[in-house]
């Protein structure tokens, strides 16, 4: 591997961390009225937080789709390819950023 694609790729993924801090903490401020913080109570139901996180994982994918459409424009043909890379790894990243959501 050369040191021009190694850089390109430590480049690429500080770019995708920020992207996933962004998108992050700016749908849990967005989302940051929703749910309840204590589910353990004897009249609780766990909908609110149902609603959250459906709507969390909507808007997540939402922000992965229109990222890829402009970073295709953008992005060489022939790096083309590692772009579904980065989008599988942000969908394994959603889990547990569910999790810290409602920590």
């Amino acid at each position: 591997m050369s040191t021009n694609s190694t850089s390109s790729r430590v480049y690429g993924l500080l770019l995708f961390l920020l992207f996933e801090v962004i998108v992050f903490f700016g749908l849990q401020y967005l989302l940051s009225d929703m749910g309840m913080s204590n589910q353990i109570q004897a009249e609780n139901t766990i909908v609110p937080n149902w609603v959250k996180a459906v709507l969390f994982i909507l808007l997540y994918i939402l922000c992965i789709l229109v990222a890829v459409m402009l970073v295709s424009n953008f992005v060489p043909g022939k790096h083309r390819k590692q772009l579904s890379r980065w989008v599988y790894l942000a969908l394994l990243a959603l889990v547990p950023m569910l999790f810290l959501l409602f920590n």
